[in-house]
């Protein structure tokens, strides 16, 4: 029986190699391929016939759309709605990349540290860019707010550094570790009712148990795969709100 980490090895599909570097074209790649594919097919054609009685993909689109605008407006403010594109992109490159994972010989690509600690760099990058385009040096008062005795200044700056610099570390371990536990126990709880089913009769009568408490771990992985898109997609606002709302 296969291992459940074999289901997190990256594999070459196309072999490629340029001056020693390895750019094949894996199954992590094909898989993030798919989901791109998928969200801009899926939107496209649910809103192509827009309609004032939505059918049933326009509704789940303007769903997800109105869902999204929601969560930008409440925590940003109107001033950040200009971030909505890039929200909106986080959030369906995280679900799809969990909820794809869970089709039987798919791959989890948000389950490899180095997809959630770019997808967080690029958020970190962004939001200090745009501190910066925005409030100019004041930017650097995101570490020492107004109001907060001079006196603590040794305190305060080396711990608000801290705490903006561990933003994409947190973001991307958040994400990964619950992709990878949340997998990796469905994938072992299977194997174990497998192999008792392999056992005679009464390993097939013990395997009932297993199979139908994989069966409520499965719907609760789904669960966890959406809040924890979600998540990364509030998160995301949160720090955006940085370049958009800053004491003075």
């Amino acid at each position: 029986m296969a291992s459940p980490i074999h289901q997190f090895e990256i594999t070459p599909i196309v072999p490629f190699h340029v001056g020693g570097v390895d750019l094949s074209f894996t199954n992590s790649a094909l898989w993030m391929t798919v989901a791109v594919i998928l969200a801009t097919v899926s939107l496209t054609v649910a809103m192509r016939n827009k309609s004032m009685v939505p059918s049933r993909g326009q509704l789940m689109a303007e769903g997800l759309y109105k869902f999204i605008y929601s969560m930008v407006r409440d925590n940003i403010g109107e001033k950040g709605m200009g971030y909505f594109p890039f929200v909106f992109t986080m959030f369906m490159i995280v679900m799809l990349g969990n909820i794809l994972g869970m089709i039987p010989g798919a791959f989890t690509f948000t389950s490899h540290i180095a997809v959630t600690g770019i997808l967080a760099l690029v958020i970190f990058v962004l939001v200090t860019i745009m501190g910066f385009v925005k409030h100019g040096l004041h930017f650097l008062q995101l570490f020492f707010p107004p109001g907060v005795p001079v006196i603590l200044a040794p305190l305060i700056i080396p711990i608000e550094i801290i705490s903006f610099l561990s933003r994409p570390v947190t973001l991307s371990l958040r994400l990964f570790i619950n992709m990878l536990a949340g997998h990796l126990m469905v994938k072992v709880i299977a194997g174990f009712s497998v192999m008792m089913i392999g056992a005679g009769v009464a390993g097939m009568l013990g395997s009932i148990g297993p199979m139908l408490f994989n069966v409520l771990l499965i719907g609760f992985e789904v669960f966890v795969c959406l809040v924890q898109a979600y998540v990364f997609a509030l998160l995301t606002c949160i720090y955006l709100r940085d370049t958009v709302e800053l004491a003075h």
